[in-house]
């Protein structure tokens, strides 16, 4: 299990708008940075008996991750028993996937994969945490042709944190394919090495709408051979920020091809978009429930001078592994990461007006465990896969359901579980009862004792029973 790790007890200032805000914390062991070179691993790989062979036992040869023995909810463990192998898929794809440490597929990756693999449009809604990159990266790398010297398939993605973390999944599950080049590319980041990065070849592209519609324009990126487009947090591109540059794209695309759309939730903009552009789509709705099943959802209920405390109280008794903590704007994040700082914990904090290279910095430091809280607005909402994260907190509460189910699904991810706080002033009442009723779940008064065994892994075992302490 990953966990924050240890660093020695500092208090800096607010260092040049780079997000990052050091306290004194009680950490873990971290893990190395994932790497983003692995485009050209070789399918050949050493071994103390010599090169695989067509006959050999390859998966003895597999460097697996550690087993995660954390108890799952049924959100990624009601499956129908397939085995990833069932898909007729290429072995060195299977040696990347399994080297991902993803064992058996998920629901989401049950119902999706064989479709993809037909070539068939999708539209798929699916709880936050529950396997949607692999559901779209599995079949698109299945169906790369290394023949070809062109871009395949793009993904786009709304934020520039989620094409980074995809790209990175892609390439470590594609290490072993013999050279499936991917490549990442956002907004915020040097046009000139986009250019040049595309005259070389290039397979999959992981991108922003803006960047990706920009190259295509200049005749850089050439995706008249696109055969694959996937649509991830479909809701949120095909909102009014992003669906005039969605349609822009789609129109330099080819006539045949196939269209994955995946979200937690799909408003009237996307039914339109779905009628207007998918051919038959084969639809997988897996949100009989909108919250993760192994959330835990608690509300205090404070004035505005009280919440700086009431996050002071719960830093004290909680067994944080890493949090997230939500604020309103980006004004607020700052301030609050300030306090944090001061009340010796250690914080990072992101938004959307920082620097690129702050927020990459901030992104690849958090996940790697140099730090136990990080403060952020909604920029951190979509799709952003964290494993350590068990505990998220609304220090400002929002006003829409959908932005809540994001929010709260930085915690549980993947089936584990997680808690969700938010502090509830007066103001806040109503939302809080319309977010009840609008997702049909319940948030809880605050216990005065919150039960470790609703959010620390450390107290289940994987049959899911909890072990005692």
């Amino acid at each position: 299990m990953s966990t924050a790790r240890t660093e020695n007890p500092v208090i800096l200032g607010l260092p040049n708008q780079n997000g990052q805000l050091r306290g004194t914390i009680n950490n873990g062991n971290s893990q190395p940075a994932p790497t983003t070179n692995a485009l050209n691993v070789i399918l050949l790989v050493n071994n103390n008996s010599g090169l695989h062979r067509p006959g050999d036992d390859w998966k003895k040869n597999l460097k697996l991750p550690p087993k995660d023995m954390r108890m799952k909810t049924s959100d990624v463990t009601a499956t129908k028993g397939n085995e990833f192998e069932d898909y007729c898929l290429k072995r060195e794809l299977l040696m990347g996937i399994f080297e991902m440490g993803w064992e058996k597929p998920s629901p989401i990756q049950e119902e999706s994969i064989p479709i993809a693999l037909s070539g068939r449009d999708i539209l798929a809604r699916a709880k936050n945490g529950t396997g949607k990159s692999g559901a779209y990266l599995i079949p698109l790398l299945e169906r790369i042709d290394l023949k070809k010297d062109c871009i395949q398939a793009l993904v786009i993605v709304p934020t520039r944190e989620l094409a980074l973390q995809v790209s990175q999944i892609c390439i470590q599950v594609s290490k072993h394919m013999g050279g499936v080049k991917v490549m990442a590319t956002t907004g915020g980041t040097n046009l000139r090495d986009d250019i040049m990065r595309l005259d070389e070849t290039v397979h999959v592209v992981i991108a922003t709408p803006g960047r990706i519609l920009d190259l295509i324009k200049k005749g850089v990126a050439k995706v008249g051979q696109v055969q694959m487009i996937v649509l991830d947090e479909a809701d949120k591109l095909l909102s009014q920020d992003f669906v005039v540059m969605m349609e822009e794209i789609l129109g330099f695309l080819p006539k045949q091809r196939q269209i994955l759309l995946y979200s937690a939730t799909f408003p009237l903009s996307v039914q339109k978009f779905m009628n207007s552009h998918l051919q038959k789509p084969y639809e997988i709705n897996l949100m009989e429930e909108l919250t993760l099943k192994g959330v835990t959802q608690y509300y205090a209920y404070v004035t505005e001078r009280q919440k700086v405390h009431c996050l002071n109280t719960l830093f004290s008794r909680l067994q944080i592994n890493q949090s997230i903590i939500f604020c309103n704007s980006s004004q607020r994040v700052e301030l609050l990461a300030k306090k944090i700082s001061q009340l010796g914990y250690s914080c990072f904090y992101i938004h959307a007006k920082m620097r690129q290279e702050h927020r990459n910095r901030v992104f690849h430091d958090f996940r790697n465990g140099l730090c136990r809280n990080l403060v952020c607005t909604d920029l951190f909402t979509r799709g952003i896969d964290i494993q350590a994260v068990n505990v998220v907190i609304n220090f400002d509460f929002p006003k829409l359901g959908e932005t809540y189910l994001h929010r709260i699904g930085r915690s549980g991810r993947f089936g584990h579980l997680g808690l969700a706080i938010n502090l509830i002033t007066y103001d806040d009442r109503f939302n809080l009862k319309g977010i009840e009723e609008q997702l049909g779940t319940e948030i809880k008064p605050i216990p005065g004792i919150i039960d470790k065994s609703l959010y620390v892994a450390e107290y289940h075992s994987e049959s899911g029973e909890e072990v005692k302490p």
